[in-house]
């Protein structure tokens, strides 16, 4: 009774927060939208926690995150805080994470899938050691050079191999010279959603064995746990289908040990075993 409870004010709470809480792809794939449409979506207000409570949110980040954050990284998100797109940035809380979990995995090849301004690329360029790598992809290089004098400034740009255009022609092409298998101990994919299978699909043989996978939105503003006829963006309905389609995959994955967290807009970390 208590788990229906639970789930009843679960579904209350998304129908209250669907037409506030968003989020957008960082490599804009066509979905349908029109210009404006695809531009007003780009422009949606509001951070990304799925916290229950904007107080505990800001808590955790002038706790946590902001007294510990480089002054690279808070200049960067200052920065694209301005730019109409920003909410596709990576947040704060998430950049942390994912600037220690480089660590933690004494990660040292890299590759990031969805780059924006960079900022969570450039998480990871600060916790690489000197000769660290990214293989960093996006559609839109126009953006990664807003953050591009930033990154230049922390002087890790010369660990950044960034590539515009889609991903999956490089991937394939990597995937294709069986030395590039296992040699990757950590990919971070924050792109178009409905291509997250697909990138998986490649991704587990390139990631070596003990390496981890991050997949960013894989709690899609909540959306996850939404009644059929809860309303919703349009954009979000869209991709909602293709994130509980990875989800169950991911879960259903032999290869994989996964763990999902509810950080930024919900992250599953997964973790090759075999």
């Amino acid at each position: 009774q208590k788990h229906n409870r639970q789930s009843q004010q679960n579904k209350t709470k998304y129908r209250e927060m669907a037409t506030t809480t968003t989020e957008a792809t960082k490599t804009s794939p066509t979905n349908g939208e029109d210009k404006q449409s695809q531009n007003l979506r780009h422009q949606e207000v509001g951070h990304k926690s799925l916290l229950q409570s904007d107080d505990l949110y800001q808590y955790i980040l002038e706790t946590s995150v902001y007294p510990r954050e480089p002054e690279s990284m808070k200049e960067l998100r200052e920065v694209t805080a301005k730019h109409p797109w920003n909410i596709m940035t990576t947040s704060a809380d998430e950049g942390q994470f994912l600037n220690m979990l480089i660590k933690l995995v004494n990660a040292k090849n890299t590759m990031e899938i969805g780059v924006y301004t960079g900022y969570s690329l450039l998480a990871t360029a600060l916790a690489l050691p000197e000769d660290g790598k990214i293989l960093a992809m996006d559609v839109n290089r126009e953006n990664y050079e807003l953050g591009l004098p930033i990154i230049e400034k922390a002087g890790v740009a010369h660990k950044i191999d960034f590539r515009e255009g889609p991903a999956l022609p490089v991937l394939d092409q990597l995937v294709a010279d069986e030395k590039n298998h296992g040699t990757y101990d950590f990919i971070f994919v924050d792109a178009d959603k409905d291509n997250y299978i697909n990138y998986h699909k490649r991704l587990i043989d390139l990631v070596k064995v003990g390496g981890v996978i991050g997949y960013d939105n894989t709690l899609w503003n909540g959306s996850v746990v939404a009644p059929p006829d809860a309303p919703m963006r349009k954009y979000v309905r869209y991709y909602r289908d293709f994130v509980l389609e990875l989800n169950k995959a991911l879960a259903a994955d032999p290869r994989i040990e996964i763990c999902m967290l509810p950080v930024g807009d919900g992250i599953t970390i997964c973790r090759r075993i075999s």
